[in-house]
């Protein structure tokens, strides 16, 4: 069987199950095709009320999967196309790849990878089996050869996952996060994962990984999956990020109270869907519009910090075969060209007339509003951003039945207001800046910011992760900040020293100046506040002249940090 042939029967097992699940909660089967919109009237739409200061979610990225064993690697061109943020392209800022059971298939999608990194994406891996030396067959319901892994072997299953992350790093790709298994509930095909084996794996064996670590990507978002993660203190302190796959999963089911409650300082994925079918073109009009309501729900309701497509090229995705984008490529073009990583989720009014879904994000002074209209005619709608009066220019880009992330004329913002009309069955991304200055690109601009006195208090000293992305003469650097110590910590300046020829050209969720030497990031207005435990992502991008080590030594409000 060749491997398109087993995508194949992979791709239609998983729609019978998930049909077939579905039918079971009482939910719409995902090949339904959306109903038909209501018609709208020409009247304005309720004010939707934006509040910069509101943060919610830090956005990782939207992104896809490459698979070369199964799909076929990506071109050279493909790789660009996928990860450049010009026109015509995708402007992902993650990839995921597989982990393969043997080391001698690690190279297969490699040069995919090094390409997003230089690019400035970030890449997580997910395997589908351990080495077979490691597995055991058993019987599970009629399957009589289904697959596990050995507990015996599980210490050396989390050596293979280190392997593979070493594997990676020393050819220039410094992975994000792994995951323990793909889809471990959903493995007619791969190794089957229960949740007890899944937090035993990770109380006994996943703090050892050298990276961060991913699971228990339920292929449903099941949440009997991961609800014994959370409630597990130590199975929780070993995972980093709580991923999770959304086939056939209703809207009802988007939001995860308990992770709320008790996934402080972890992070929460979307990695691996198609929507709403693997059957019909990727260019099929109206029905691409439900992909951008999708990424809409999927930001807003479960509040999820990335969102990853199966897979980038793809007759049904967002890259089409002859690598061009598809309109539901350009449905994820409209968010992840915009919505770079670093940025943060802020309140908006959601839903501010029948059929049309606002969500908005900031990163520094740039403002990015993303507003889908699925009605069949156009809508008047006005946005406020509350607390300013900023006043300027506010570009935009469409996605229509005739256009793709196109350019529009400037509207002009008064006040902190702004009304624009959204046309029929489209997305439109506005983008504008807190500051009354007119953005000239996506990039969040540089700022200054007075320096807080307050210092933290208890604990061993503040904790800093710096992860780096680097290529020919330029990278991205994503801080995270946390505050380890009893007390809040009400107002912050991180302090760090670049390596000589490195020199910040804009930064995201703090202020940074100056660009070279000694550098301060200070707090901007919505994440000022750490509470004992808390943490908080800034990041920035910069040019080298080939130097790329990173900073010696931080500090937060002059107190040491434990760099990890």
């Amino acid at each position: 069987m060749t491997q398109e042939q087993k995508e194949l029967v992979h791709s239609e097992r998983r729609l019978l199950s998930r049909r077939t699940v579905l039918t079971t909660v009482g939910a719409v089967p995902v090949l339904t095709v959306a109903a038909s919109v209501l018609r709208a009237t020409e009247a304005a739409a309720a004010t939707a009320n934006i509040n910069p200061s509101s943060p919610r979610q830090t956005i990782r990225g939207f992104g896809g999967m490459a698979h070369a064993a199964w799909i076929g690697d990506l071109t050279a061109a493909q790789r660009t196309t996928a990860f450049g943020g010009g026109d015509g392209q995708l402007g992902f800022s993650v990839l995921r790849i597989p982990v393969g059971e043997n080391q001698a298939d690690w190279s297969r999608d490699l040069a995919t990878a090094k390409r997003a990194v230089e690019l400035g994406a970030t890449v997580i891996a997910s395997p589908w089996n351990p080495p077979a030396s490691m597995i055991e067959t058993f019987t599970r319901g009629s399957q009589t050869n289904a697959k596990r892994l050995r507990y015996s072997s599980y210490g050396a299953y989390a050596q293979h996952l280190n392997d593979f992350t070493t594997y990676m790093r020393n050819n220039g790709v410094n992975l994000y996060g792994i995951s323990v298994q793909n889809e471990p509930d959903y493995a007619t095909d791969w190794t089957w994962w229960t949740s007890a084996e899944i937090v035993r794996f990770l109380r006994e064996n996943a703090g050892s990984i050298g990276t961060r670590v991913i699971a228990p990507e339920s292929f449903q978002y099941v949440k009997s999956m991961s609800d014994p993660i959370l409630n597990d203190a130590t199975a929780l302190a070993n995972v980093d990020i709580i991923g999770a796959h959304l086939y056939g999963t209703s809207y009802a089911n988007f939001p995860y109270p308990l992770f709320k409650q008790k996934g402080a300082g972890k992070e929460l994925w979307m990695t691996e869907v198609y929507y709403p079918n693997s059957s019909d073109s990727g260019d099929l009009w109206p029905q691409a519009l439900d992909v951008g309501e999708h990424i809409h729900h999927a930001m807003v309701d479960a509040e999820f910090q990335a969102y990853i497509w199966w897979t980038i090229r793809r007759s049904y995705g967002p890259m089409r075969e002859d690598g061009q984008i598809s309109k539901r490529g350009a449905m994820m073009a409209q968010f992840a060209r915009f919505v770079r990583p670093g940025y943060v989720r802020v309140d908006a009014t959601a839903n501010p007339a029948t059929n049309v879904y606002v969500s908005a994000y900031r990163g520094g002074n740039t403002v990015v509003i993303v507003a889908v209209n699925k009605n069949t005619s156009s809508v008047s709608q006005q946005f406020t951003l509350a607390g300013t009066t900023a006043s300027g220019s506010v570009a935009s880009w469409l996605t229509d039945a005739s256009r793709n992330v196109a350019p529009q004329s400037a509207q002009t913002m008064a006040n902190g207001s702004v009304t624009v009309t959204l046309p029929a069955r489209s997305v439109t991304t506005f983008v504008t800046s807190v500051s009354g200055t007119p953005p000239t690109s996506p990039s969040p601009s540089i700022t200054l910011s007075p320096t807080p006195s307050q210092s933290p208090t208890g604990g061993s000293g503040p904790r800093v992760a710096y992860t780096m992305n680097t290529w020919s003469s330029g990278f991205t650097a994503s801080i995270s900040i946390t505050n380890t110590g009893s007390a809040t910590i009400d107002g912050w300046t991180l302090r760090f020293t670049l390596p000589s020829g490195q020199a910040i050209t804009s930064g995201w969720n703090a202020t940074f100046a100056p660009s070279t030497g000694q550098v301060s990031a200070t707090n901007v207005s919505y994440n000022g506040t750490l509470a004992p435990g808390a943490t908080v992502d800034i990041g920035f991008q910069a040019t080298h002249t080939g130097n790329t080590a990173e900073p010696a030594a931080f500090t937060l409000n002059g107190i040491p940090c434990i760099v990890v």
